[in-house]
């Protein structure tokens, strides 16, 4: 996506739009002399400016919008849909997980003008930001991956969840998409009220199903990826397009990122975490070709409230029962599980795990993205 307008001033090109934005550590009010001498042909000013002109955006556009939302494999999906969509038409879409109230905007400030199709993704972690993001982005469509307890801390039971995420279905002009069997599948009908509401099943069609299974291991990635084709054939897509659709497609970050050192596999899917996502990744890694060992390395879950202690036991409880050879915890709370081994910190985990591994082994890495846990990972730039 061609850039059009950036918060760095860094970034900033002769012609292009900058978003002086007041963060923790800087105020980009005070880069704006810097910004003007680099050539920016415009300066927004504040949060409620860039609300507002990323609004107008929106209005100027031919494309039509798809928000994807969910308490996991909201990027995933959305990088299905790119791809999916791509086949039918240019397709711009949210760059990594930039998916809350400055990357939504900002997105929308950088989609093309001639896109066909635009793909944002919808983060949350407070009741109201779905709302608040949907009324800028004024989505034609709007699919949801599924119903979880990321972030439970501050919605405080799943339902609080299924009510924020189902925003996207009230906001969705046309219609949504939801999986089978979601959790809250009540609520999030209701949201939706008499717009088409399309029910994806639990796996796309068997030659599409089997093509993903090569790039995305995991029952969860197969719902990810029935959903997102639900959508794109709402608006015709084909299975043998999407079939082909797959040869470009990538995930971004360190989501399920395969790489090898001293002849062991490790799988860094650190990008981040929550019971239901740690769960589903240790399903697919137990479901992995390996010759040697199956080493989980499993870090502390954030913002999981109350509940924290006892979510983080029950992740590890399903570990030992797939019958994994070596359990390793790390961090505050996941030291606290049972385990084969337990580390206060990252640097610890490091050194000891170095000393574990031998060729053969395979290694997956998982924690919330804070923890930086990636970094026990040889060669990571984590």
């Amino acid at each position: 996506m061609l850039k059009r307008a950036t918060f760095d001033s860094r970034a900033v090109k002769p012609g292009m739009t900058f978003v002086a934005l007041k963060g923790e550590k800087a105020d980009g009010r005070d880069f704006i002399p810097q910004a003007l001498a680099a050539g920016a042909a415009e300066i927004i000013d504040g949060y409620d400016a860039l609300d507002r002109e990323a609004w107008l955006r929106r209005r100027s556009l031919k494309a039509q919008v798809v928000g994807v939302t969910g308490s996991a494999g909201k990027t995933t999906t959305k990088e299905l849909l790119r791809v999916f969509l791509s086949r039918l038409g240019r397709t711009d879409a949210t760059e990594g997980n930039f998916n809350n109230h400055i990357g939504l905007p900002m997105t929308l400030l950088n989609t093309s003008a001639d896109a066909d199709f635009l793909v944002l993704e919808m983060g949350t972690n407070h009741p109201g930001e779905i709302a608040h993001l949907c009324a800028i982005a004024e989505p034609d469509a709007g699919v949801l991956t599924n119903i979880g307890t990321a972030h439970l801390e501050f919605f405080g039971t799943r339902e609080g969840i299924a009510r924020e995420k189902g925003r996207l279905l009230r906001a969705a002009k046309s219609f949504g998409v939801i999986p089978s069997g979601v959790y809250a599948r009540d609520i999030l009908c209701a949201c939706a009220e008499d717009k088409e509401l399309i029910e994806a099943p639990a796996r796309a069609p068997d030659e599409l199903a089997a093509a993903v299974a090569r790039l995305l291991p995991g029952a969860h990635n197969q719902s990810n990826a029935a959903v997102a084709f639900a959508a794109a054939a709402r608006y015709g897509l084909s299975v043998s397009e999407a079939v082909k659709a797959l040869e470009d497609f990538r995930l971004p970050g360190a989501r399920w990122r395969v790489s090898e050192s001293a002849g062991v596999t490790y799988i860094d899917d650190t990008y981040n975490a929550n019971p239901d996502a740690m769960i589903a990744a240790l399903d697919a890694f137990k479901a992995t070709d390996s010759t040697g060992r199956r080493i989980a390395v499993l870090g502390d879950m954030f913002e999981l409230g109350e509940q924290a202690e006892a979510f983080h036991q029950a992740v590890f409880d399903h570990a030992r029962a797939l019958g994994l050879d070596v359990v390793l915890a790390v961090g505050d709370i996941s030291s606290r599980c049972a385990a084969d081994a337990a580390f206060p910190d990252v640097a610890s985990a490091r050194t000891a795990l170095a000393a574990i591994v031998r060729p053969g082994d395979a290694v997956l890495v998982k924690a919330s993205h804070g923890m930086q846990l990636g970094s026990v990972v040889p060669g990571s730039a984590s």
